[in-house]
């Protein structure tokens, strides 16, 4: 028996070493604090990954920036330093036009308009992220985007030299159109820079205000659903790749269901920020005809814009959209 023990000893040392190096880990930067519902959707889905994978592959969730700032994570992903990220499309909009155009103003304005939108353009983006070495996962809508501010917004020409939050190339388009002082701050940022007086307007989804206490800095948001930007879950190729087949289909699995589990979420929480902007003494307002087709008609300017960017692959994706 005891000339034994080193041979059984050794066995379970051999098959705990061998489960162990089975496990693959990913890296997943967010730019977004745990309260955001892309968060809460993005932590049960890596729980779902490790689930169907049997602990194939786990993903380690980095929210808040913590890892990557939200303009880096693209390249981050594209470089393999993050195998996974979550990424603001239209941060992306100086890079390539497909990213540009869940961003563009009053083109998809609820969600069934923007999951329409997304439909058209989802092959296009796939092959553009295929040619950069990426694969698309999954995205998410945010909920519909108003206007910030605590100055009295009746038409656009009130937007004239408010110090404006731009966080992608659409934002800051809008505020030159607008005549306000465009000024980049990225999520993470944002509390300090309206505490700072950095910025004085923005605009952005409810849920970007109750996430980074809006209501302590500005009073007032303008419902103008103007677009439905998404974020997107995008995976290095080789990384991919380097799964095993059953790896991989937990991982496409478990997308599938973040994907329709988070456009539920968006659609069901958009109300429910709403609310908990009211009740900490934010005002929600519905524009002016005036404000609201001024803002239409800036929209309409960067749509025609966009669409000469695009070419004919543009066109394909507004011809496709328009026939849904």
């Amino acid at each position: 028996m005891k000339k034994t023990l080193p041979l059984l000893a050794g066995s379970f040392v051999l098959a705990f070493s061998t489960s162990a190096m089975a496990q693959t880990t990913w890296d997943l930067p967010s730019a977004y604090p745990a309260s955001n519902f892309h968060v809460e959707n993005l932590t049960t889905f890596a729980k779902d990954v490790e689930s169907l994978s049997k602990g194939k592959l786990k993903i380690t969730l980095h929210n808040n920036a913590s890892l990557y700032k939200a303009p880096e994570i693209k390249r981050a992903v594209q470089g393999n330093q993050a195998q996974i990220g979550e990424i603001l499309l239209t941060n992306y909009a100086n890079e390539d036009p497909i990213y540009a155009l869940d961003g563009l103003p009053f083109l998809a304005t609820g969600y069934d308009a923007a999951f329409k939108l997304y439909q058209a353009q989802k092959p296009y983006l796939e092959k553009k992220l295929a040619a950069q070495g990426m694969t698309l996962l999954f995205t998410v809508a945010w909920p519909p985007q108003g206007i910030y501010a605590n100055k009295d917004l009746k038409t656009v020409a009130d937007l004239k030299g408010l110090k404006w939050r731009a966080y992608s190339p659409v934002t800051a388009k809008i505020a030159e159109l607008a005549g306000a002082q465009p000024v980049t701050v990225q999520a993470a940022e944002l509390s300090q820079a309206m505490a700072t007086g950095v910025i004085d307007s923005y605009m952005s989804s409810a849920s970007t205000g109750y996430d980074t206490k809006t209501y302590e800095y500005i009073k007032k948001w303008y419902d103008t659903e103007a677009w439905l930007p998404k974020n997107a879950i995008i995976v290095n190729k080789k990384a991919f790749d380097a799964l095993d087949p059953a790896a991989q289909e937990a991982l496409k699995k478990a997308g599938a269901e973040a994907e329709k589990r988070g456009w539920a979420l968006s659609q069901e929480k958009s109300k429910w920020y709403q609310a908990e902007l009211t009740k900490n003494g934010m005002q929600i307002i519905k524009p002016t005809p005036e404000l609201q087709s001024g803002m239409t008609k800036l929209g309409e300017t960067m749509i025609k814009e966009w669409e000469e960017r695009a070419g004919d692959d543009g066109k394909a994706i507004l011809d496709s959209y328009r026939k849904m």
